[in-house]
């Protein structure tokens, strides 16, 4: 589930609470009856008894408070496109390579190199979690070319190929 589909449900939970705290209804009886609609995916007890009283208390607003610390901000569309440059010119860099070159933490690198450019480290090697429809087709035109080139000299062929598994 993503992030943003997430926070949509948390919000659609508050709000269920917040109506069925104005309809007088007590903590226990509103987990009952979210969990006979929502089943798994809806809040837990501690949530739900935390929810309404907060709403008890006067909260008006279904949203989080406003946390303390740093924001994220090394996550940007620039250094996004930056880090992909750098990947895709030496598929082979590190981490605390990319980190050093761009001034940021190794860790966000590694969260943009996972959750916004969708790689992961194979042999030492960044490589894109899924095929792209040109990788697909390139594999298939090659396999095809290779398909032809054996129909003739099969053996041969065959006792050149080295696989490392």
């Amino acid at each position: 589930m993503s992030e943003s589909s997430l926070q949509l449900t948390k919000l659609e939970h508050r709000a269920v609470i917040k109506f069925l705290v104005k309809k007088g209804k007590t903590a226990k009886e509103i987990f009952e009856e979210m969990s006979s609609v929502y089943g798994e995916s809806g809040p837990s007890s501690a949530t739900v008894k935390r929810w309404t009283r907060l709403f008890q208390q006067g909260r008006e607003t279904l949203e989080d408070d406003p946390r303390s610390g740093r924001p994220n901000t090394a996550v940007t569309d620039e250094n996004i496109e930056k880090v992909k440059k750098i990947v895709l010119d030496d598929r082979r860099v590190k981490l605390w390579q990319i980190a050093e070159e761009l001034s940021i933490s190794k860790e966000r690198v590694g969260d943009i190199m996972h959750n916004h450019l969708h790689m992961n480290k194979v042999s030492a090697r960044w490589v894109p979690k899924m095929l792209t429809p040109l990788d697909k087709q390139r594999r298939v035109e090659t396999s095809e070319e290779f398909i032809d080139l054996c129909k003739d000299n099969l053996e041969e062929i065959c006792t050149r190929i080295v696989t490392v598994d």
